[in-house]
């Protein structure tokens, strides 16, 4: 069996948090420009370039192949994949709140509502499912081959 890709993404940050990262990189200069305009103008082309390459270092990626599924930087081998659940709304919520297991791995971006979540059935991992975040939860149920609804209300993949 190849280990050919079946769904990629990219969690990029919403416009605001890129927005904010101009600011904050571009209110560096204010420390250089008293010195003069170019020391300043350096400096903020350069705290801005800085935060966009650390907003585009930090931002996770979704890989569904035909042997794995990688999150982030954790990676399983979809044999040990169990029930996986995509929620939205209500649902997503009920994950991220009273349903959410401390032990499960978890790859959130609050600017992402939908959530999926992948249970594990590996007996010698002690994290019961994976909880990720994803702008596409149809796509990752197909690439996961579930045949699962998006869930917009009820409870955790634990109480299952």
């Amino acid at each position: 069996m190849s280990d050919s890709v079946r769904y990629v993404e990219k969690l990029w940050p919403a416009w605001w948090i890129w927005l904010s990262g101009v600011i904050i990189g571009g209110s560096f200069s204010t420390i250089f420009f008293p010195i003069g305009v170019t020391y300043g103008v350096i400096a903020l082309v350069i705290g801005m370039a800085a935060c966009a390459a650390a907003l585009i270092a930090i931002t996770p990626r979704i890989e569904v192949t035909e042997k794995w599924l990688k999150v982030g930087r954790a990676q399983v081998e979809r044999e040990y994949i169990g029930h996986v659940v995509a929620h939205r709304g209500g649902a997503a919520r009920e994950q991220l709140g009273p349903g959410f297991d401390a032990r499960s791995y978890q790859c959130i971006r609050g600017w992402i509502n939908p959530v999926i979540t992948a249970e594990i059935t590996d007996e010698r991992d002690s994290t019961p499912y994976w909880l990720f975040s994803t702008r596409h939860p149809e796509k990752v149920l197909a690439a996961l081959e579930s045949r699962e609804p998006v869930q917009t209300s009820g409870i955790s993949i634990s109480e299952d």
